[in-house]
Order: structure tokens, then sequence, then C-alpha cells
């Protein structure tokens, strides 16, 4: 199945964090903290939007960080992803 979003949205997957800290301490799943960086999968059109105009400024293949309880979480085929708005992310990572 693929997902086109609608409007200034933007299909994103959460990036995997390291299971280990620095120090080497392995991290069980309950401990580790949500990721706020993911890959952008899908890019809806932009357009008009509440009455005003929007340019979407990431694409696919785009690493970003988004902010952290943004969006709404989906499971397509198997795969969490998650939807946001342009304006959750908050940068795109070079």
């Amino acid at each position: 199945m693929k997902v086109k979003p609608l409007a200034d949205r933007v299909v994103i997957k959460s990036l995997e964090v390291e299971e280990t800290t620095k120090s080497g301490i392995v991290l069980p799943g309950s401990a580790k903290e949500k990721p706020q960086m993911a890959e952008v999968l899908a890019v809806g059109p932009g357009g008009n939007v509440d009455g005003k105009d929007v340019e979407m400024h990431v694409k696919v293949g785009d690493h970003v960080i988004y902010s952290k309880y943004a969006g709404t979480e989906v499971k397509i085929d198997g795969e969490d992803l998650i939807i946001v708005k342009q304006a959750d992310i908050l940068a795109v990572v070079e």
C-alpha cells in the first residue's frame, strides 16, 4: 500500500536509536526515549492551507528532527509510520 499525504502533511518513519549508552550500558525497550529523528517517506503537495499558501520545504529521503509529541502514529503494511504537519518538523539534518 502506498500512502499519499494531503495538503501540508508529511509521512515519516522514526530512525532507530542505539540500544546502548556511550558508557556501554544496554537499555531495555521501556527505558529508551522516543526518537525525534526520522526519514521522510512521502510529502504532500502543499498549496493553500487554512487561507495561507504553504510551500513544502522537505523532500522524500530527507532526515528530519520533529516535535516530540507531534503527529499521528499509524501502522501500514506492518511498518510504524507517523503523519505530521510540515510545521511540526523542526529541522532538516544534512
